[in-house]
């Protein structure tokens, strides 16, 4: 079919061309040109680039996974078991060592090492990640939570001595606080026992303290709970001990020391009820104590802005 020739030397329907060609010019059949104008040429292109986009989402999961974000969760990794055919982590290579307790992270044992009373940190691997990211992302905490104790002690702030790390296996020899409980153990057992919480403000003015102490060395804990702060016995000292920096890190902005405070806020209202008075004579303390707290302070009442109105919103 011919093209019908306009003014300004072009055909309609075809291609340009000079004025007076005799060419046939060909035309694109109805179909396809209603193809491109309803934008179908481009959603084949968004198809064809799907497989890329999910293996891209795969890793944001993953990533989103180990942050605490809802992530791909298989073969029992939400308990850290192994899921089948998959290999468990061998325990320490130290004889003697009984398995204490499992996190989320890793498990510990208790036993001795060199003669000394000592826990074994033994991080197990995650079995939804990668393996080249779970081996960076084992090496690196491990280091750090290493370093953060060393920093802790070399501050005078009380912390486990490190015996030894092994990074072959991210594993890491702790002094064993011997006879110790969780802060949390000791609130629960005030609790049941009746007393009035004003029996705790003492172990709240201590925390207070030690955790102006940490903050004053741009040492972020990053999983403050009670459960996290030991009482060596006896109980009426108040003598108390960090662990578990298998999350910290370096930083001496206020925005990080007031996430640290409103995260040990929410986990101590939610696990120990009715202590909102307690927890308020822990931050008058820490504010006391503290060289940096005015700026810190102002930012966890920021924090606690942007958790009401993500608690609102969901």
């Amino acid at each position: 079919m011919r093209g019908r020739a306009v003014p300004g030397g072009r055909f309609c329907g075809g291609f340009p061309r000079a004025v007076g060609g005799a060419r046939r010019v060909r035309r694109f059949p109805a179909a396809v040109a209603e193809d491109c104008r309803s934008g179908e040429r481009r959603a084949c292109a968004v198809s064809r680039r799907g497989p890329v986009m999910a293996a891209t989402a795969g890793d944001a999961g993953a990533a989103g996974a180990e942050d605490g974000a809802a992530g791909p969760v298989r073969d029992g990794a939400e308990t850290g078991e192994p899921g089948p055919g998959a290999v468990e982590a061998p325990p320490p290579a130290l004889p003697g060592l009984q398995l204490v307790q499992q996190g989320a992270e890793a498990r510990v044992y208790r036993g001795s090492f060199l003669g000394r009373a000592a826990v074994a940190k033994l991080r197990f691997p995650k079995l939804y990640r990668h393996p080249a990211l779970e081996e960076r992302l084992s090496r690196r905490r491990t280091a750090q939570e290493a370093r953060s104790l060393l920093r802790c002690r070399r501050a005078g702030i009380p912390a486990p001595v490190v015996y030894f790390v092994d990074y072959a296996s991210n594993c890491i020899y702790l002094e064993d606080i011997v006879g110790a409980i969780a802060v949390q153990d000791h609130i629960y057992s005030v609790q049941r026992s009746g007393s009035d919480a004003s029996s705790l403000l003492g172990l709240a003015e201590k925390m207070g303290q030690l955790l102006a102490r940490m903050h004053d060395e741009d040492l972020i804990h990053g999983d403050l709970t009670t459960s996290n702060v030991l009482l060596r016995p006896p109980a009426e000292r108040l003598d108390l001990v960090l662990i578990d920096f298998g999350l910290s890190f370096i930083s001496g902005l206020p925005e990080d020391k007031g996430v640290d405070l409103y995260v040990l806020e929410k986990a101590f209202l939610s696990t120990h009820p009715d202590t909102e008075t307690v927890f308020q004579a822990l931050l008058q303390s820490y504010a006391a104590a503290s060289k940096k707290s005015g700026p810190v302070i102002k930012r966890l009442d920021e924090v606690r802005l942007r958790g009401r109105k993500r608690s609102m919103i969901g």
